[in-house]
């Protein structure tokens, strides 16, 4: 073997590690914070199997321009192959990095969760997704995606209104960076022995070599 091969091999490796972060394996206070049911508490509703060995804890914003390319392309392999078959659950909190529009939709997903239908609107909101900060989160837009689901109107905007879900998306986002999340989509995907983040919305052999290792 050559020396520049000896030199190549670990970079190559130290790159694709770099993807594979094992989450905080230091201090007392750290592993108290990631204990599986601290880490989904207060989060979405789970899809999928609870008794699946493995969790995805999804960090998300309705406007970032990944997320959605994650919710349109990687997430439907996953859910097909991983959360169908049993093998995968995932979790999603919120991190609303663009603004006040991010954090209306969030509050809007909790209030769907009241009428039952917080992964039909979830899924809605991003199927009409409409870039960064660009104006198409209103609240006449999520009565529209509300409307579509077919969720009751009146109930909707009572809790819009009331802000009941205010606290519960600004806590998400507190405790998303008091353990080190800065960007989304960012994944936290753990089993009962180990945690492994992925930081954006990596290629699908990424989420699949991680799985693998869980």
């Amino acid at each position: 073997m050559t020396k520049l091969s000896i030199l190549i091999i670990p970079i190559a490796i130290g790159i694709i590690t770099g993807m594979f972060l094992a989450f905080y394996p230091g201090s007392e206070n750290d592993t108290t914070l990631l204990t599986s049911s601290k880490l989904i508490e207060n989060g979405s509703p789970m899809w999928g199997d609870s008794n699946a060995p493995i969790t995805i804890l999804e960090w998300g914003d309705y406007q970032c321009t990944f997320c959605y390319r994650f919710h349109e392309n990687t997430l439907n392999f996953i859910n097909e192959n991983f959360i169908k078959t049993g093998k995968v659950k995932l979790v999603f909190k919120d991190f609303p990095l663009n603004g006040p529009d991010s954090l209306l939709a969030a509050e809007a997903s909790y209030c769907a969760e009241d009428q039952e239908k917080y992964w039909q609107y979830h899924d809605e909101i991003y199927k009409n997704w409409a870039g960064e900060k660009t104006g198409w989160i209103t609240r006449e837009s999520l009565d529209r995606f509300a409307v579509t689901v077919g969720l009751d109107l009146v109930e909707l905007n009572t809790c819009l209104d009331e802000h009941k879900y205010l606290k519960r998306v600004i806590t998400h986002h507190e405790f998303g960076k008091e353990i080190g999340i800065d960007a989304t989509p960012s994944f936290l995907i753990f089993n009962d022995k180990k945690i492994i983040k992925i930081r954006g919305n990596q290629p699908l052999e990424v989420f699949l070599k991680t799985f693998d290792e869980l």
